[in-house]
């Protein structure tokens, strides 16, 4: 497929995605009668932050572990990734963040990193990892991991590589096969959740987080192509979803994720140690390496080696 074919199909897509934007935009009161399951929250950055380059967007993916009826952006966060994208290059960083990271909170003395949004909502825990990473999020994704579920089965799942066999007794009881294996919704929850029979614990299972969400872009892009694929799943999502972003912002935001080339994403999580505070367990982040990462991905959203 020649470059200017490509470069007129992708201005064509971009197109019908503005314009199912904005329909949706016109239905958000036929989304009150939905359960919100993602909240894509604006964050104001905190004094003393670094310039970023403005072609990067920093956005914090948060899974809320809300059990029915509790409130998803008030309830502990789990799966708590730190992308950047770049949407000059289609270049894109995860930044992991172990749940269990003893960190400062502000206003909350020191505490698990994912308590951070039942203190504070999006907004606190945005600012808990910017602090940690030295990059704080313009924005903050949080969803519920049912939504989650429903989402890859709706995508007809992912394929992802799988370094290690594992498995869950209340979970995943035949375990996950080594290599290339593919996940439905459950399998992928599930995958991403399992950390106590990985050797690697909290980190481990960031990484495996990773994965999944690797599996979920490369998903999205081979079957984006497809008539109607793309805009029915924005008008999916935009059913169940609380924002505070207008449409013209909202559009930049699905414009970025729809950019991201698969062969330019890099995955790093943030090692550490694990410890105890007050009989619990804990993870002791490497505060200087999780700032490295930070400082090299800020203006390209790319990291050489982790």
């Amino acid at each position: 497929m020649s470059a200017p074919f490509r470069r007129f199909r992708h201005t064509l897509r971009t197109g019908a995605l503005g314009l199912v934007l904005a329909a949706a935009a016109l239905v958000v009161p036929d989304a009150a009668v939905h359960r919100t399951d993602v909240a894509l929250v604006k964050v104001e950055r905190a004094d003393g932050v670094a310039v970023r380059d403005q072609d990067v967007i920093w956005v914090l993916a948060v899974g809320s572990d809300a059990r029915p009826g509790q409130p998803m952006l008030r309830s502990r966060g789990d799966a708590i990734q730190l992308v950047g994208l770049n949407t000059r290059t289609g270049s894109a960083v995860a930044i992991g963040v172990p749940r269990d990271s003893w960190v400062p909170i502000p206003g909350h003395g020191h505490g698990r990193v994912n308590s951070a949004l039942t203190y504070g909502g999006p907004a606190l825990m945005g600012r808990t990892v910017g602090d940690l990473v030295g990059v704080q999020p313009e924005y903050v994704f949080v969803t519920r991991f049912p939504f989650f579920e429903d989402m890859v089965d709706d995508i007809g799942g992912i394929h992802v590589r799988n370094p290690r066999r594992f498995s869950d007794d209340d979970l995943k009881p035949l375990g996950f096969a080594p290599g290339r294996i593919r996940l439905d919704g459950y399998g992928a929850m599930a995958f991403a959740r399992i950390r106590k029979t990985l050797a690697g614990g909290d980190f481990d299972r960031s990484a495996n987080q990773q994965r999944v969400l690797r599996g979920i872009q490369q998903a999205v892009r081979a079957r984006a192509d497809e008539p109607g694929f793309v805009e029915r799943g924005v008008l999916t999502v935009m059913q169940h979803l609380h924002t505070d972003l207008p449409p013209g912002e909202l559009f930049r935001f699905a414009q970025a994720l729809a950019h991201v080339d698969p062969a330019k994403v890099t995955t790093c999580v943030v090692g550490g140690s694990i410890g105890n505070v007050r009989g619990a367990s804990i993870v002791r982040p490497n505060v200087a390496q999780a700032r490295r990462y930070g400082a090299a991905a800020r203006s390209d959203a790319s990291l050489r080696r982790c």
